[in-house]
């Protein structure tokens, strides 16, 4: 009888146009489930894709009953899609990574090795293999929540985390705009007592698609948002 690191665990993939990914993305969590959890799930939230990820991704449902989708139409950003796959999720623990095959999945075992001493287990790059623009936003997208919240997490914006349902649903409602919605679940659930751990990934670079987080646009938005979460959580 196999042993398993872990009985039950739901695994999301906020999808954005991620046609040339999103099926070596998911296969390849669907082989590390099957010696690593008992029961298992793994959600594509589809949000408001234009390419054929939405079908592409019907195509992997067909194929195991395990696997859904949820699709939002029209596109309605990465926060958005991080609580669908929360809410969606029906298993105690709850794991999400990025759709575009820059993290390695596998790499969830370190994860569950802390489950027994934290609640959030949350992944950190341990060097980034982004442009020059994307790091330099990284750095002051850290920087700024530990001035304004006093938290002191390595990488926010990492796609890679194993969360507790539990912390999800205590923080409630999560109100803050889209790209703030990560920061906000983590300052509720510090303010709450909920126990933290950090795990290093590797990082890798992105093969197909385009990242549009460094924007000037997404940039100054996303500062502006920070400081109105700041302002509604004081």
């Amino acid at each position: 009888m196999a042993k398993y690191l872990i009985s039950a665990l739901s695994v999301f993939f906020p999808a954005y146009n991620e046609e040339k990914n999103i099926k070596k993305t998911v296969l390849d969590a669907k082989k590390v489930l099957l010696g690593t959890a008992e029961n298992w799930e793994i959600i594509i939230v589809n949000d408001g894709s234009k390419d054929r990820t939405g079908e592409i991704a019907g195509q992997l449902v067909q194929e195991d009953a395990r696997i859904r989708v949820i699709s939002h139409f029209p596109n309605k950003g990465y926060g958005a899609a991080l609580k669908t796959g929360f809410k969606a999720a029906k298993y105690p623990w709850v794991a999400f990574t990025d759709a575009d095959g820059q993290f390695d999945f596998s790499e969830i075992t370190k994860f569950l090795t802390k489950t027994g001493s934290a609640d959030l287990i949350l992944g950190y790059r341990i060097k980034r293999a982004d442009s020059l623009a994307r790091s330099l936003f990284a750095f002051g997208w850290a920087l700024i929540p530990r001035i304004l919240f006093g938290m002191n997490v390595k990488d926010y914006s990492c796609g890679f985390k194993l969360i507790k349902k539990e912390v999800f649903d205590s923080t409630q409602p999560l109100k803050g705009e889209e790209k703030v919605t990560q920061i906000e679940m983590l300052v509720k659930a510090k303010r709450k007592g909920f126990r933290f751990a950090e795990i290093g990934v590797h990082h890798f670079p992105r093969e197909f698609g385009k990242q549009t987080g460094a924007k000037p646009k997404v940039v100054l938005k996303s500062a502006l948002d920070l400081v109105k979460l700041w302002k509604k959580l004081r």
